[in-house]
């Protein structure tokens, strides 16, 4: 909004120039999110309470965390509304890949946030049933792919990372692959939502990688001197990434140990479509494996102990899953294992970045 406002005005103020540049516009939209996160935080979370809007604790979990319940949760709901409010307001309206992550994000949060819903309402840890949220995630997904695969340049190439130019072309097969990766992504990050924090640190890394992965696919320059696909429009992305980072490190400020209130369902959905179709839409869908390693290994974790524990007639790999749990029982105390798995974000997200020159 902000771009179609007072950029056609730097004729008459040279100043408004600088809402020409992706770069400006980034940091704008990263310290607006953050602000309204900040700034609204506590009276949200005293309306939270208010309307009794309690964390529901696993009976079958830590027992650490029984102290949790009760505390006010649906916290993702903020996020969103400062990611859409900055998005609107720092993004250029046309551009309509903004859109698509736009759309997708908060589709996703409608679904956790009818998930949270049921949970609070029946006072359970069971929300939606596995096959209908799947089935909601799936129909999302499928809508973003068929979208993303009429797009401009999108034409079924999946590019690999550390290859100049090796692709391998997936045809109409490109949309499955596009539902493979949100869906994928946004019950990974849902599943890594266990911790005070654990979710919100690797989210904002994982969405700074990908604001930097996103201005370098849109400049056509500095995509072809680093051999990267380019993608026209994709720097309008790089806005919305900033957005992400300024929302979740916002809410990283009340939700750190001991965390005043969680994200829930409604938040780690959508932020996990958002990261999964960002990663699309650069065309670095791969990458997103080394980035958000954290969420891919806490995914892995209760894949592996599922189907061990199905196969092996009931013994377990690990203590518990997901993974941050079996640190938990082993005697970590919370802040230990969140911090940790913060560094493992870090270097993940420093590799990423690295294998930019890996061509």
């Amino acid at each position: 909004m902000l771009y179609h406002l007072l950029y056609p005005l730097h004729t008459l103020f040279g100043g408004f120039n600088v809402f020409r540049y992706i770069t400006f516009r980034c940091v704008g939209a990263i310290v607006t999110a953050f602000l309204i996160v900040l700034l609204a935080g506590p009276k949200f979370i005293e309306a939270l309470k208010a309307a009794g809007i309690g964390q529901v604790i696993r009976l079958d979990g830590p027992e650490s965390h029984f102290s949790k319940r009760g505390v006010p949760t649906m916290g993702g709901a903020l996020i969103l509304l400062a990611l859409t409010l900055t998005t609107l307001l720092w993004t250029n309206l046309g551009n309509h890949q903004v859109w698509i992550v736009l759309l997708v994000t908060l589709w996703f949060g409608l679904i956790g946030s009818y998930d949270d819903y049921r949970k609070i309402k029946k006072k359970t840890s069971a929300g939606l049933s596995a096959r209908g949220k799947l089935v909601l995630q799936i129909g999302g997904g499928v809508a973003a792919g068929l979208v993303v695969y009429q797009g401009a340049g999108f034409n079924g190439e999946l590019f690999l990372p550390f290859f100049k130019h090796l692709t391998v072309s997936l045809g109409v097969g490109y949309i499955l692959f596009i539902v493979l990766v949100v869906v994928g992504a946004s019950n990974a990050v849902n599943l890594t939502d266990g911790l005070d924090g654990l979710v919100s640190g690797p989210v904002v890394i994982t969405s700074a990688v990908y604001l930097v992965f996103s201005y370098l696919a849109g400049h056509a320059t500095l995509s072809a001197y680093l051999q990267i696909p380019y993608v026209p429009g994709a720097g309008e992305i790089a806005v919305f990434c900033g957005a992400m980072v300024g929302a979740a490190l916002g809410f990283l400020w009340f939700n750190a140990f001991p965390a005043q209130v969680f994200m829930g369902d409604t938040g780690a959905l959508a932020l996990g479509a958002a990261l999964g179709c960002v990663a699309i839409l650069v065309k670095q869908e791969i990458l997103l494996v080394l980035v958000g390693g954290v969420f891919v290994m806490e995914a892995l974790s209760v894949i592996l102990q599922v189907g061990y524990f199905k196969a092996s007639g009931g013994k377990r790999i690990f203590l518990m899953a997901p993974f941050h749990h079996h640190f938990e029982k082993k005697g970590w105390t919370e802040p230990k294992v969140v911090v940790r798995f913060w560094i493992i974000s870090i270097i993940l997200g420093l590799s990423a970045i690295a294998t930019l020159k890996l061509r």
